[in-house]
This record gives structure tokens, C-alpha cells and sequence, in this order.
């Protein structure tokens, strides 16, 4: 294959305007309280009212979000020039129960993998020779622990909380993974997915060296098509987050989702799992939930469930596995989500 020059004549033009980009883009975002306070002003309002308050919290909250969104999407648009899914199932082929659930999970965070892919990458782990187990916990952490969502809650709610579910969300995927795997559950997947485990020809992975223009133009092109996907839900998302933390009383929040409400973990995963959304999308509603008092373990556990076990990925699971093997792992995910919850209400 045709190697690109790494270092081409433009390659210095390029990381020019990347750093310009990242310098207006520090300099808006550090503004975005007083824009949205000006503009509330601007429109005769005080966030004294309830309607005043829901509106500073949409003009924040929306540009905040899509911003965060787009550097951290065009970041890993990058990364992902590094990466391929080839490489990932060589990295995962033929490891022992725990150190490849372990990988796994870590992998699930960076590679360029959701729910709508999970079919084809399902086949691809199964024909490289990868246990059920370790690629379930593969995708139960692409969808729950990926960086949107860890960029936005570092963004929210500092480093500690994002930190913590980082690491309850990857414990999550590896333990669920194992699980999956000690039960044995390969007699559960269609039967043309069984005939084809082990079935791919190992070939030795090559890829061509792109230019940093090119890793440059790929992070672009994710922003156009992620960001181009998910931007309505972002604003339904802050809408709702909006009503809610304009209109929604603090006690009638806290005593349906607070910490002395101990149903209330089981109860927001079972609410979650029928949603459909993405982390841009729900961690605006999320942060109205906290704002009145919610747990911060209750509506993470009903975030994690609403990306995790979706139910159109349970329909698109369903194309490769039987409704038993299904219902096992929707029954695993979701008590390791409690699990989660239940731990971030003691320790926050």
C-alpha cells in the first residue's frame, strides 16, 4: 500500500489553525454564563422567575453542551485514525477470561463504536476467536463509559465524579463480561452466529500512515456526522433539563429521586431502560434532576440504563442472540448499574 508523508508541506498550517480554533474556542467557553445572563437580561427576564431561570439555563446549557461535545468528538476523531476494528479484535483474540475483559472494557472507551454497530462487531469478535464473555464486556463499555459522556460529566460536575463513574462503569463491563462468559451462554446465540465463531482468517494488520491533515480532516468529519446526528437530542435533552429546573419544586424532586428514597435506584433503571438516547443527549437532564435534589447515584443509574440497555439495542441484539441470552445480559448490565447507584448515594 502507498505510504502518506507524514509531515507534508500544509502540515504546519494545519496544526496553526487547529490551535487558533482551540484558543476562541477556550476564550467563548469561559464566557458562556455571562452570554447567557446578558441575553436573559436582554429580553426584559430575571432569573428570579421561574420562567426566567428555565431560559438561562437553556442559553447556557445548549452552547455549553454542543461545545464540549465538538472538541471532545473531533479529539477522538483523531484517536481513532490510530485505531481500526481489526486491530481491536487482534488485541482481544486469544486472551484469558479477566485480562481480555479488562481490555476490553478499556477499548470499549476510545474505539469509534455504539449500539448501531453493535451487530457487525458482534460477528467480526466471534469469526476473530474472541470468548462471548470478553466481548460482551466490550459492548456493554462502548455505549455506557464513552468519552462524551466522561468529558461532559468531568465538564458538570469535576474530576471526581467523573473519575468514579469511570471506574464503576468499567468495573461494570468487566465483571458483567465475566459473568456472561462462566455461564456458558454460546448455545444461545443464533444458530448461524455459533457456525461462524473462529471462522476468520487472521491476517496480519496493516494500515496506511495518514498526514496530520488527513487525521485532522478525519476528526472533522466526525463532527459533522456525530455531532450532525445528536444535536436535536442535545436540545430536547436541555429543553427538558430546562422545564425541570425552572419548574420542578426541590422537595417534590428530592423525596421522588433522593437518597432516603431507596426504591429509587431500581426504579430509574427501570424507567431508563425503555428510552432511547445518547450521553449528549440525557446528561442535561441529568444535571435539572441534580440541581433539585435528586441522588446523584439515582440519576446516574437511570443515564447509564438509557445508553446501556436500550431498548433499540436489545432489538438490533436481537438479529444474533437469543431472547434468553438477551435477557441474561440486560438482567447483569442493569444490577451492576444499581450496583453503581447504590455506591455513588453513600460515598456523595
Amino acid at each position: 500500500m502507498q505510504k502518506h508523508d507524514q509531515q507534508g508541506p500544509n502540515t504546519p498550517a494545519w496544526i496553526a489553525g487547529v490551535a487558533t480554533a482551540a484558543a476562541l474556542w477556550t476564550a467563548l467557553y469561559l464566557n458562556l454564563e455571562a452570554g447567557a445572563d446578558l441575553l436573559v437580561s436582554a429580553l426584559g427576564l430575571s432569573r428570579a422567575t421561574p420562567f426566567g431561570e428555565a431560559l438561562a439555563f437553556l442559553f447556557y446549557e445548549i452552547p455549553k453542551v454542543l461545545m464540549l461535545l465538538t472538541a471532545v468528538v473531533f479529539v477522538m476523531g483523531v484517536v481513532h485514525t490510530f485505531i481500526s476494528a481489526e486491530r481491536t479484535r487482534a488485541m482481544l483474540s486469544g486472551r484469558r477470561v479477566g485480562v481480555g475483559n479488562a481490555m476490553a472494557a478499556t477499548l470499549g472507551i476510545v474505539t469509534p463504536f455504539c449500539s448501531c454497530s453493535a451487530v457487525p462487531l458482534f460477528i467480526g469478535f466471534l469469526q476473530a476467536g474472541v470468548p462471548l464473555g470478553v466481548t460482551f464486556s466490550f459492548l456493554i463499555s462502548a455505549p455506557m463509559v464513552n468519552e462524551v459522556a466522561l468529558a461532559l460529566l468531568f465538564g458538570m460536575f469535576g474530576w471526581r465524579v467523573a473519575l468514579l463513574y469511570l471506574s464503576m462503569g468499567l468495573l461494570v463491563a468487566i465483571i458483567s463480561g465475566m459473568v456472561i462468559g462462566k455461564l456458558r451462554l454460546e448455545r444461545f446465540l443464533e444458530e448461524w452466529v455459533q457456525q461462524l465463531q473462529n471462522s476468520a482468517v487472521s491476517s496480519e494488520f496493516s494500515a496506511d500512515a495518514l498526514s496530520w491533515p488527513e487525521r485532522i480532516r478525519e476528526g472533522l468529519r466526525h463532527v459533522r456526522e456525530i455531532v450532525g446526528k445528536v444535536w436535536l437530542f442535545i436540545v430536547l435533552g436541555v429543553g427538558l433539563g430546562a422545564g425541570i429546573h425552572g419548574y420542578v419544586p426541590e422537595n417534590f424532586m428530592a423525596a421522588l429521586m433522593g437518597n432516603n428514597a431507596w426504591w429509587s435506584v431500581p426504579v430509574a433503571v427501570l424507567v431508563g431502560v425503555p428510552m432511547y438516547s445518547n450521553a449528549a443527549g440525557i446528561i442535561p437532564v441529568v444535571q435539572a434532576l441534580l440541581g433539585k435534589g435528586a441522588a446523584l447515584g439515582t440519576v446516574l443509574a437511570f443515564m447509564m440504563s438509557v445508553i446501556a440497555l436500550s431498548a433499540p439495542e436489545m432489538l438490533i441484539l436481537r438479529k444474533v442472540l437469543r431472547p434468553q441470552l438477551i435477557a441474561v445480559f440486560a438482567g447483569v448490565v442493569a444490577t451492576g448499574i444499581m450496583l453503581v447507584g447504590f455506591v455513588f448515594n453513600a460515598v456523595f
